[in-house]
């Protein structure tokens, strides 16, 4: 029987962290998660068995409290919201590596990149590589995991695969997608990270980590068509460069091309395994990236995606990542209208949980899709059209590009916007039961103009509001009309 530990786990409100802390509960492990802010953690059905502490690696003195009886730490961080990346990566490591060699940890687990075959590599690649080498400067051991693309449901590298598999029946591949990588599956991923725990060997080793396979992006799209049926058929076009190809998978899938840009850029050279010790040692049953797919896909199908890479607020992709919630003060900009719907609360509240997606707006959606497309052109997240699940929300899900911020079931639901604007604004539902049939309904919107241009952005829209807004209403009254009748 292992020893159960106290652990530390970084970045828990992301696509890995999000997976591995319920895995380490499961193990019998003691578990602090360390978070910006512990409301993106609400409605995870793990938060009250662990311990949250809230702190920020970029600021020391609020991680007096972070390491305090902790054996292990996972550092499951990397930055994107930034131009200055790679010197926020650079700071926030030696903050940690500090911090933990002064508290006597015993060691950090650390998720990073393959290093390519060559030496020519992107930036984000570099930093990656370079986080591992400033967490071990300071001397406390480091166990190191270098991965490529990982394989799951709601991974970036999988969602990259999927859209543009699914949209496009005749795929433009520049050269980037027919460089070699070496695809992992998400749950192998976890497996690694977990049983280095109580593997002694693995204490300051670095090892590279893949899939049984080595295939380029065109492969794994032709494949994943193989699995959905779908005829596909690749023109190769050498002249897009990963700058050029990054804003064309913006344009043509719900996925923000400064998110893209990465992974494109990360496949100048191939990425694929170098160093096999750790397939060896670990004796993993390593899925193949056909296997991997299947799973993913069946996670989606059952609506049971744990976590995406929207998870963490790094995938706004904006200057400043606004962890503020809404404060309803002077100068604000409210627009609140109510609507009586004959329909129970939960139900009411059911199809206000529904909103956006694949699911749509239930009124002017292409009104909705234009206002993303706007805010893509001047580097927004753009439209994103995307959930973690099709009824469930939490706080801290992407909905589009709105931002889950808070959720009571049954009464209220508030978003706010992670698009470009000269200000802020949150959409907020909340439903209130009149009888047992009836509800009332109300949709509020609030806005904080930021400067003159704030206030002329909200009266340009007022007309459109005009219409938008009350539609909306009625589209949810409809839409949980059409719930019950089916129930």
């Amino acid at each position: 029987m292992n020893k159960p530990l106290n652990i530390l786990v970084t970045g828990s409100t992301g696509y890995i962290g999000g997976r591995l802390v319920p895995r380490l509960i499961e193990k019998g492990h003691t578990v602090r998660c360390l978070v910006r802010n512990k409301d993106r953690l609400g409605g995870r059905p793990w938060v009250h068995d662990v311990e949250v502490i809230t702190g920020d690696v970029l600021k020391p003195e609020s991680l007096e409290a972070v390491f305090q009886d902790i054996d292990v730490a996972y550092y499951l961080i990397h930055s994107l919201d930034s131009k200055d990346f790679s010197q926020k990566d650079n700071q926030a490591a030696d903050n940690f590596g500090r911090l933990a060699r002064e508290a006597g940890v015993e060691r950090i687990i650390y998720l990073g990149g393959l290093h390519p075959a060559a030496d020519d590599m992107s930036d984000h690649l570099k930093s990656r590589l370079q986080t591992g080498d400033r967490l071990r400067g300071w001397g406390i051991p480091v166990t190191e995991f270098r991965a490529g693309a990982i394989i799951g449901s709601g991974s970036l590298s999988f969602e990259v695969v999927r859209y543009l598999t699914e949209r496009l029946p005749f795929m433009i591949t520049p050269r980037w997608v027919w460089t070699m990588t070496q695809p992992i599956a998400v749950r192998n991923v976890l497996e690694y990270l977990i049983d280095s725990l109580h593997l002694p060997e693995t204490v300051g080793e670095t090892y590279d980590i893949g899939g049984p396979e080595q295939l380029t992006y065109g492969q794994m799209m032709m494949d994943y068509a193989k699995i959905r049926n779908l005829k596909r058929y690749s023109i190769p076009v050498p002249l897009l460069t990963p700058y050029w190809s990054s804003h064309w998978v913006g344009l043509i899938t719900p996925l923000n091309g400064k998110i893209v840009k990465p992974v494109v850029e990360g496949l100048r050279s191939e990425l694929v395994v170098q160093d096999d010790r750790a397939n060896a040692l670990f004796g993993l049953n390593l899925l193949p990236y056909k296997k991997a797919v299947r799973l993913a896909l069946e996670r989606f199908d059952e609506d049971r995606v744990e976590t995406t890479w929207k998870d963490s607020p790094q995938s706004n992709m904006t200057e400043e990542i606004i962890e503020e919630p809404l404060i309803d003060k002077e100068g604000m900009i409210q627009d609140r209208r109510h609507l009586k719907v004959k329909a129970p609360a939960s139900e009411v509240f059911a199809a206000v949980k529904s909103l956006g997606g694949d699911n749509g707006w239930y009124f002017a959606d292409r009104l909705w899709k234009l206002r993303g497309f706007l805010d893509m052109l001047v580097g927004g997240v753009g439209m994103r059209k995307s959930r973690r699940s099709y009824t469930d929300v939490r706080p801290g899900d992407t909905i589009d590009f709105w931002r889950v911020e808070a959720v009571k079931e049954d009464t209220l639901l508030r978003m706010r916007a992670e698009m470009k604007l000269p200000g802020r604004a949150w959409l907020q539902y909340e439903v209130k039961p009149l009888a047992p049939d009836t509800s009332l309904l109300t949709q509020t919107a609030f806005y904080e103009p930021k400067g003159v241009f704030g206030f002329l952005y909200w009266y340009a829209l007022y007309l459109p509001h005009l219409v938008v807004f009350p539609g909306m209403l009625k589209g949810l009254s409809q839409k949980a009309k059409q719930m019950r009748q089916r129930g």
